[in-house]
Parts: C-alpha cells; structure tokens; sequence
C-alpha cells in the first residue's frame, strides 16, 4: 500500500504591496524562511504559510486563515503593543469569548486579509 500520509499544508496568502506585507508578518513575530521571486516562505514553530506577490481586490478581501495559539491573551497583547494600525494601516477587533469556545481576536492585513486568532477555552 502507498504512503499517503500528508507532510504539511500551506496556504498562498496574497500581498497587494509585498515588501510591505514582508514587514508586517515580521513584525508580527513570523520568520522570513526564504523567498524566491514572488513567493516568500514564513513560519512560526510548526505553522507556515507562502505569501505571494499577487492582488486581487475580491480575492483579498474574502482571504481568511485562523491561527489556533495556546494564549489568546498574550497574542493579543503582542499584537496590541506593535500599533499595526500605525504602521501597516492594519486594523485589530477586540478579544472576545466566541459563543463556540473560543477566545480570539482579528487581524486584518494591509491587503485585506482577515486573520482570526484564536485560543480553545
């Protein structure tokens, strides 16, 4: 029988301006991995993801990822303390207890990009 266990999945996250969306996944406490041409490899611990030098408006603005972390509240923290509104036009929602158990809280990249942080409770 083949193996067909999967090794890893990765989303392509979209970058209307990427060295500045480079920036701000740095900022955020993701490791720049590598980048060849229009793709660049970040990670943190066990997650990764490939952000690519592509925008398209609709695409952008409907692009979700959910980052499952072991401390919602010191992630929000982190976020908070960087002031990514300032510097990268991002935008943070407050952290809220989720009807479905979880505490999380949105991130909202300078391409559009909604990503929801969230902690199992």
């Amino acid at each position: 029988m083949k193996n067909l266990n999967p090794i890893e999945i990765k989303s392509f996250v979209p970058a209307k301006d990427f060295e500045c969306s480079k920036r701000f996944y740095q900022a955020l406490g993701f490791e720049l991995a590598s980048e060849f041409g229009d793709v660049a490899y970040f990670n943190k611990g066990h997650c990764a993801f490939l952000l690519q030098d592509f925008y398209e408006p609709s695409h952008s603005q409907n692009f979700m990822m959910h980052l499952l972390v072991e401390d919602a509240q010191s992630w929000f923290e982190h976020v908070e303390s960087l002031d990514l509104a300032a510097q990268f036009d991002a935008k943070v929602t407050p952290l809220v207890h989720q009807p479905w158990g979880m505490l999380e809280f949105c991130i909202i990249d300078p391409s559009g990009v909604l990503w929801r942080i969230a902690e199992n409770q």
